[in-house]
């Protein structure tokens, strides 16, 4: 059995205390996401998650990182927070639509982040699940149902053909549900594994071909970073995720976001 591939990084990659920290003092701020992606295999892409980006934007990130690179991209909280998931084929189609496509095969999985407050309690997760496109061309067929708002500027040529996926992070504890993770494993979506607090929960159940694995750390010993013991933990588990034929992603977005760039670099080096 082949291995997987494994990708590490962080969540976003503009944050001002990092500056002369890790990124080197007088880096210019156009700079900072090629010198990221030398550092680390991923990032996950979170200004999707507050506004619609724009075409360009996609492509320039594209360009800026190396051929292998791979971006996650979080999705809108219009969808998650404020619809939450219900009526959402054409909000759907206006972010695939809103320049995914520029990314190409440097597109990796799309994360959906649930607020705390929604449950599994009726079948929007059904309905949702079964909207959702799992290559370029099936999401590029469903963007020409995009918004009018967009229509001056959708990009809608997948540019061929490579695989959509999708990853949710619950935050409520009914989605420890088996039932429920069983339509997810049938779907190939995949259920992310947080490392949070006690007040989420942590589904370590594989519903998918590839794991997507937030680091939160958000207890108090996690206030400088994750520890050396804590890094080489998690290292084992994602060796046997990959060694087991699984694509690993793994993110850190802890509360004390200026040591998420080297914790994730300690956990590539871990990797080895």
């Amino acid at each position: 059995m082949a291995s997987g591939k494994i990708r590490v990084g962080m969540s976003g990659w503009t944050y001002a205390p990092w500056r002369g920290d890790f990124y080197p003092k007088g880096l210019s701020q156009k700079k900072e996401l090629e010198y990221a992606a030398s550092k680390l295999t991923s990032i996950e892409i979170n200004g999707t998650f507050y506004s619609l980006q724009k075409p360009d934007s996609f492509q320039s990130w594209a360009d800026q990182v190396p051929k292998d690179f791979i971006f996650a991209v979080k999705a809108p909280q219009f969808m998650t927070h404020v619809l939450r998931l219900k009526e959402c084929e054409e909000p759907l189609a206006t972010f695939l639509a809103s320049g995914l496509f520029k990314l190409g095969p440097k597109l990796g999985p799309i994360l959906w982040q649930l607020p705390p407050n929604v449950m599994l309690k009726d079948d929007r997760f059904d309905k949702f699940f079964k909207l959702l496109p799992h290559n370029s061309i099936k999401a590029a067929e469903l963007s020409l149902k995009h918004s009018d708002k967009i229509k001056d500027r959708a990009c809608t040529d997948p540019g061929g053909k490579y695989p959509i996926r999708h990853a949710f992070e619950f935050r409520h504890k009914s989605f420890q549900n088996e039932t429920f993770l069983q339509m997810m494993k049938e779907l190939g979506i995949a259920a992310v594994v947080a490392d949070s607090s006690s007040k989420t929960p942590l589904i370590e159940e594989i519903t998918a071909n590839f794991v997507y694995v937030r680091m939160h750390g958000e207890d108090k010993k996690y206030k400088k970073g994750y520890t050396p013991a804590a890094i080489k933990k998690w290292a084992k588990q994602v060796k046997a995720w990959a060694d087991s034929g699984l694509d690993v992603f793994v993110y850190f977005s802890t509360d004390e976001k200026e040591y998420s760039p080297f914790d994730a670099m300690n956990l590539i080096k871990a990797l080895g």
